[in-house]
């Protein structure tokens, strides 16, 4: 099925091509939120959250970008979204332990996520790696992710982030400065 006749098809609330859009996309949605929320269980549900997002958003495609585009820009905005509101959940979290009586609030630690892709020899280092990731200025994690994880080009990264090549090409250099910078420190500081 062509990507037009998807999406004329979807328009139509067609459930057939719903499941079609769902079979083409799923594993890159998922990937895409494995990557940024580093915990499989959150990948799933925002995963799922994705897909009813595009349901009931599909009128309002106006097919200025492609298909794929489009999904990943609603796949990072929804990723984007639940990092900040656990971010606040975890905010709020210090504040209540800090002043409540009833003790302390362990914080969560990504630390020993590990991406399902990742081979098991080489488990330890894409701990380290994904650590560094998570360091990363919000634009900058999303940029590296789309292009080193998920193998999307430049051009579709500006097109997903609403920003200019140039731009993307910038933050992608900042970003593996960034992370040199942070691997460097973890590393002599471990490797003592």
């Amino acid at each position: 099925m062509e990507e037009k006749e998807i999406i004329l098809r979807l328009k139509k609330n067609d459930d057939n091509a719903f499941q079609v859009l769902v079979d083409l996309f799923s594993k890159k949605v998922y990937n895409t939120c494995i990557g940024m929320l580093q915990n499989m269980e959150d990948a799933e549900d925002v995963t799922q959250e994705i897909f009813i997002t595009i349901h009931l958003n599909i009128k309002e495609f106006k097919e200025e970008s492609s298909l794929s585009t489009w999904i990943y820009r609603i796949a990072v905005n929804k990723c984007l979204e639940f990092i900040r509101k656990k971010n606040r959940k975890k905010r709020s979290g210090i504040f209540k332990s800090i002043f409540s009586s009833d003790g302390e609030r362990a914080i969560e630690n990504h630390s020993d996520f590990m991406h399902p892709g990742i081979q098991l020899e080489n488990q330890e280092r894409a701990k380290i790696l994904f650590t560094a990731i998570d360091l990363l200025p919000e634009q900058q994690r999303t940029a590296y992710i789309l292009h080193k994880i998920e193998q999307v080009s430049y051009n579709e990264i500006a097109a997903i982030m609403q920003l200019s090549l140039s731009a993307v090409e910038s933050l992608l250099f900042r970003g593996k400065q960034n992370l040199k910078k942070h691997l460097a420190i973890y590393y002599e500081e471990n490797e003592k």
